[in-house]
């Protein structure tokens, strides 16, 4: 794997579990009773942003780390995931 597809692959991991990781303890203003004037009642009340982007970088990094192995050790490929044999003559 080049460092340039490592570091694609760790930036796309860590935007889906960021995405994964928004809705925790997610309480809305509406919920809290404590709307501000010009927002929506469903924004949240304390969105706590940089807390949760240090625990997506934790959680990408051992996700990320577990699919490097798996994709630099060889010892898994798509001849193990091809169930109807569809990518067998292909290359």
């Amino acid at each position: 794997m080049t460092i340039t597809a490592a570091i694609v692959l760790f930036a796309v991991t860590w935007w889906m579990v960021f995405f994964c990781v928004l809705p925790m303890r997610y309480t809305s203003q509406g919920e809290a009773g404590e709307v501000e004037a010009g927002t929506p009642s469903s924004a949240p009340v304390n969105a706590d942003i940089g807390r949760k982007a240090k625990l997506t970088t934790w959680i990408a990094l051992v996700v990320f780390a577990v699919m490097y192995l798996v994709i630099t050790q060889g010892s898994f490929s798509i001849d193990d995931v091809d169930v109807f044999g569809l990518w067998k003559n292909r290359f």
